[in-house]
Formats: C-alpha cells, structure tokens, sequence
C-alpha cells in the first residue's frame, strides 16, 4: 500500500514540474507578446485559459471568433467541456468546443441567433465581448461612466457601461470605445484578465485598435444583382444584421466566397449577399449580325487552334460584344465564343414603312435629333426604307446609306404599281418658244429627263413620249402612254407671251366632272402647288384648257407650263442647272402626291 502511495505521490510531482516547465517554455516561446500587456497575457496562459500557436507565436492582432470566446470563457469558469451535440445545428459532438458552447448557453453567458445556429467561426466585437464578460462574471454595478460612441439608447450600453465601471476596460484615449470593432485576442486578455484578477497590473488604455484590413482590395469578379431591395448582411447568413441594399441591375464587385455567400461591395455599401441573386454582367453589345452557314463553330479562343465550345445554326442572330482581328466574340442562346467574321452578316431589318424624301440634299444623321453627326444625305425623290419610329424621327435607309431624318422631309410612296406618261413638249422640226437664248424643246426635254430620274428612285415606272431630240405627233404622244399602260400622263413646256407675263401654270381639261376629269384636276393642283413653290415664280394657277394631247387621252392628264421664257427673271432661273433641277422635283413630288391621293 505504501508502495503505491510513494508511486502516485512520484507521479504527481513529476506532472507538476512537467505543467511548469511547459509554461515556463511558452513565455520563453511566444515572442510576439506585447510587453505591455505582456502581464494580462502571461496570466491567461499560466491559468490555461489561452495559448499560442503551433508555430510558436501568439498573434496578438487575430480577431477572437464566438467559439474561441466560449472555449476561454468556459475555462476561466471552469465549465464542463464534455463534447457533445448541441441545441445548435451548426455545433456538433465533433466541434472542439462543443463542450464549452453548450455549458455557456446553459449558464446564459452566451445564445444563438433566431434561426437556431451559433456561428463558431463569426467575429466577435468589442460591444458583444463586453456583454459575455458583464453575463460571465455576474457584474451588475453600474455607474455614469461614458464614451462618445455608445448611446444610451444602444443595446450594448449596459454590458459595456458595466464593465467600464468594474474597470475591466477604460477605453481609448480618445474617449471612444469602438463597439462594433471585432476584439483581438489581445484585447481579448486584457479584458479577460482584469475580470478574472484585479491584482493585474493597474487599469490602463484598451490596446490601441489594429487598423480594419479592407476586404475590398482585392477582386475575384464582378456581377449584377438580379432582384430589387437585395438585402447586404454583416455575415454570410440570413440571421446575420443587415447592412445595406442594391437595387436591381446594381454591379457589384466580388472580394471573398464563402459557400453560397458572397462578401461585394458597391455604391459605398459592402457584406455579404447570396449567390443566387448575383449574374453575369452583361458584355456590352457593340453590334449584331447573323449567321450565314449553318454548323457553324464556336471557339474559346480567336483561332481554329482553340476547342469548340458550341455551334450555330444559318440565320442565327447573334451579340457582338468584341473584335479581335478577324475573329468576333459572339454570344446567343446559352453559348458565348468566337467565330470567324466570314460566317457573320447585317441583320436585315425590319421595314416597316416606305416612304419618299421630300428635300433635296436631306441630312442623314446617327441619331434621332440634330444634335448628332451626320452620316449622309439623301435627294428629293428618293425611296427609303423606315426601319423605327423615334418620336418625329425615322431611322431609315437607301443603299449604302442608313440613319436618321425627320419625318417632315418624307412622303408615302405609293403602294400600287403605278405608270406615267411624261412628255416632253415640242421636238425635233418643232423648236417651240425661242426667246432670252433659250429653246424650249431643249429646256423642258433636260426637265423631263431629270423628272424620270426621282420618279423612277421612288419606285414609279415612267413612260418617255421622247427622250431624245424628234417630234412625235400629238396623238402619236397620247397613243405611245396607252401602249405602255400609263395610269397618267405629264406634258411639260414653257411659256412665251408679253415679256412682262411671267409663273407657272398648269392646265387639265374638263367638259363635264367625270372621274378621269376630276382626277385630271386634282394631278394638276398637286403639280402646280409644288412648281411655283419650287421656282419661286408667281401662282398663274390651274385652268381648263382643251390641248390635244391632255383632251384626247382617256387617262388623268396635265399640261404643265414651267414658267415664260420671254420673261427675264423666268428665263435666267431656266437657263440654270439649279431650277431645272427644282422644276424637275415639284413635277415628280407632284406626280408622288397624287398618286398617294388616289390611295
């Protein structure tokens, strides 16, 4: 029996001197202890209630998390540590402090959130620190002790007003104490050590906050939030406060995962929010084209060297977001890549209109507005294609030439097919009025001719009477139209009279009102309108006249006079390629306005 007595007596001794030597090693060990506080640390680590690292440091600046608080919580009380599985799903029987995390929410000192979960590896701040040391250590003096930071109305004014009074802590110098700022494991002793022995080294400053690392420096993506009020949380979970919102549509940048939880920042906001309400940013489109072979490859890379990563089919519409070389990044569908330029072309657009321009030498522009540049012009008479309707502005095209005007320089064309006659007065043996050195036959068959030209760009097949110098006979006039199917009939001259009669004048003929007559009439007025407009010549007006060419016709027909070459000021207008060009285009915006009448 004494034998075993001396024996157990050995090994304790033995125990004992090994527990000592093993302190002794850590104080000689821990380098990174600062002197300072080297007093409060040193008396944790002799109590068991902290240690160092396996690489022998102590890493005073670390921040203490809500399972590294309960361990050394527990063991300053010596709590039971027997593991187990908690009330807490998230602290199981395989946690290290599993023992400790119970027996501290069972003593009240520590809880969960209200979701059921504890949260070991979440930060714990000064402010909460404060409120497990007041719950720990059973302090329930208070006193009129203050700092700048902390509101009477905060929920953690009380713990902390608590431990103030207990001269655990005193703050900073600068009369703050800087709740939300998560504790370091060197805070974390001071505190723990003044709770546990007031004999420690008088009370002084908190330890001087270690500057908050920015989480934002570095950046591993950029998304777009893909709902409205996202909520951004302080920690990766539902239970964890909320901090801010985006909208939807917000950007954002990605600075850590942490599972299903992204830490972004954007618009001064950061935290936490799940990946579930995060995309893609859209690339920026730049154009869009179709596909022109089908099977066609899509590559990872600009070059038949890269894997295939999809295909598309003929006559896929797809994004061009980039160009490298003559490669393009394209996107639809679902799949993203590049193919070769070659196999893309203009999507044709829609056409949701025709129309006819009203204006000579119209601007073309890049935008719906004057503001922007412009990118060409179009002349009078000329057909467009409408592609979009802008407010007053149209996006158009003709040929190579494609953007905006406004819709009071455009006309309808018309729909149907339609035919006129134009005819060219005189000819050949038949000078018609000479007069100023001018020849009529030569002046209105250069009209004439110029007339067909914006007839036929805006889509209207015309019929020349002549279209060279020789002199068909009236009815030889009348019958080439009704050979060639014309719907109506033009006949175009200048005038010659006392050298002071000077206009335009057109002329229909009418016994009765027939239809054809009517018709007749109207083709007249939407001529003669445009003509003096056009010349700037005085208004002679329309009138009922029975010339053979107009009277013998069965179709709509007009004699149109383009103004006096006995006249001075009408003769040196004719005798200009610019007049000729304006009569040109009144007759032919004319002949369009009539024939969107009759539709």
């Amino acid at each position: 029996m004494m034998r075993k007595v001396c024996s157990l007596l050995f090994a304790m001794i033995v125990m004992t001197f090994a527990t000592i030597q093993s302190t002794d090693k850590v104080y000689a060990a821990l380098s990174d202890i600062p002197d300072k506080y080297a007093s409060e640390i040193n008396y944790l680590i002799e109590q068991e209630i902290i240690f160092g690292y396996p690489d022998d440091t102590f890493k005073p600046k670390n921040a203490v998390t809500r399972q590294e608080a309960a361990t050394m919580i527990g063991r300053s009380l010596d709590l039971e540590n027997n593991r187990q599985n908690t009330k807490f799903p998230d602290v199981t029987e395989e946690h290290y402090a599993s023992g400790y995390i119970a027996s501290a929410a069972e003593e009240g000192i520590i809880s969960g959130y209200a979701d059921g979960t504890f949260h070991p590896n979440e930060k714990v701040t000064r402010a909460q620190m404060a409120t497990l040391l007041a719950r720990a250590f059973d302090l329930d003096e208070t006193s009129s002790h203050s700092f700048t930071d902390v509101a009477k109305s905060a929920w953690y004014y009380t713990p902390i007003n608590k431990v103030a009074t207990a001269e655990i802590t005193v703050g900073y110098p600068d009369g703050t104490f800087k709740p939300s700022k998560d504790i370091t494991r060197e805070e974390f002793s001071v505190l723990m050590a003044r709770a546990m022995d007031g004999n420690v080294d008088s009370v002084s400053q908190d330890p001087e906050p270690q500057p908050e690392p920015d989480r934002t420096e570095t950046v591993i993506g950029e998304k777009m939030v893909t709902t409205d009020s996202l909520n951004v949380r302080k920690g990766p979970g539902t239970s964890y406060d909320v901090v801010g919102k985006f909208s939807d549509g917000q950007e954002v940048k990605v600075h850590e995962e942490d599972g299903s939880w992204r830490y972004v920042s954007g618009n001064g906001v950061e935290g936490y929010v799940h990946s579930a309400y995060l995309a893609d940013i859209p690339k920026p489109v730049i154009a869009e084209k179709i596909v022109t072979t089908d099977n066609l490859n899509v590559r990872k890379g600009p070059g038949i060297s890269y894997d295939v990563v999809g295909k598309y089919s003929d006559n896929q519409e797809v994004d061009v977001h980039e160009v490298d070389g003559d490669w393009r990044l394209v996107s639809a569908n679902g799949v993203e890549g590049y193919v070769h330029s070659a196999y893309l072309a203009d999507i044709p657009k829609p056409v949701i209109a025709e129309k006819i321009v009203t204006a000579d030498s119209l601007n073309v522009r890049k935008g719906p507005g004057t503001s922007y540049d412009v990118v060409g012009q179009f002349t009078t008479g000329e057909a467009v294609d409408v592609h979009k309707e802008e407010g007053s502005w149209r996006l158009v095209s003709s040929g190579s030439v494609e953007g905006y005007v406004h819709e009071a320089y455009l006309t309808d064309k018309p729909s149907v097919n339609r035919t006129v006659a134009i005819d060219p007065g005189h000819g050949g043996k038949d000078p018609g009025a000479v007069a100023n050195g001018l020849v009529e036959k030569e002046v209105v068959l250069d009209v004439s001719l110029k007339v067909r030209e914006y007839l036929r760009d805006s889509g209207i097949n015309v019929v020349m009477t002549r279209s060279s110098d020789w002199y068909p006979t009236l009815d030889g006039r009348v019958n080439i139209a009704n050979r060639n199917n014309a719907d109506s009939f033009v006949s175009v001259h200048a005038n010659a009279f006392l050298s002071s009669a000077n206009g335009v004048e057109t002329f229909y003929y009418a016994k009765g009102m027939t239809d054809r007559e009517y018709k007749s009439y109207k083709l007249a007025g939407y001529i003669n309108e445009r003509l003096h407009k056009s010349m700037d010549m005085t208004d002679r007006g329309i009138k009922n006249a029975g010339y053979r060419v107009i009277k013998a016709t069965n179709l709509p027909a007009v004699l149109t006079e383009i103004g006096f070459l006995t006249n001075d000021d009408d003769a040196a207008k004719l005798k200009t390629q610019k007049y000729r060009d304006e009569a040109a285009k009144a007759i032919a915006m004319g002949i369009i306005d009539y024939y969107n009448w009759r539709e």
